[in-house]
C-alpha cells in the first residue's frame, strides 16, 4: 500500500513539475473549503468534481486549458467517506464519476482525482 501511495505522489509530483513547466497555460489553485470552491467557480469551470464531499479541505488542483488536463486532490472527514464513495463507480481500485478519476486513501482520507481525459476529448 505505501508503495502505490508513493507511486500516487510521485505522478502528481512529475504533473505537477510537467504542467507548471512545461505548459504555459497551467494554473494552480488552492482552495481551504468546499465554500471556497463556490465562490471562485472551481467547480463551474470544470476543474473540480462536482461530487465535492462538504467536508473536504486542503483542496487543490492544477489544471491546463490547452490540454485539458486537470489533476488534483484534497483531504475529507471520515463521517462523509460512505457517501462519497457510493456516488462512484469502481474499477479496479479507481473510482469515476462524472468524467473524473478518483484513488481513494481511506487511511488517510485523502483523495487524488484527475479528469478523465478520453471523456474530455
Amino acid at each position: 500500500m505505501k508503495k502505490i501511495l508513493l507511486m500516487i505522489f510521485i505522478f502528481f509530483l512529475a504533473v505537477y513539475f510537467l504542467l507548471t513547466n512545461y505548459f504555459p497555460n497551467a494554473e494552480i489553485n488552492r482552495y481551504d473549503s468546499v465554500e471556497t470552491v463556490y465562490k471562485q467557480k472551481g467547480i463551474e469551470n470544470g476543474w473540480i468534481p462536482k461530487n465535492l464531499p462538504l467536508s473536504a479541505y486542503d483542496i487543490a488542483e492544477t489544471h491546463d486549458i490547452g490540454s485539458d488536463t486537470v489533476v488534483g486532490k484534497f483531504s475529507y472527514a471520515e463521517e462523509d467517506e460512505k457517501s462519497f464513495l457510493a456516488g462512484l463507480k469502481e474499477s479496479n481500485e479507481v473510482y469515476e464519476a462524472e468524467g473524473f478519476l478518483f484513488k481513494v486513501d481511506r487511511e488517510h482520507n485523502l483523495v487524488n482525482f484527475r479528469n478523465d481525459i478520453k471523456k474530455v476529448n
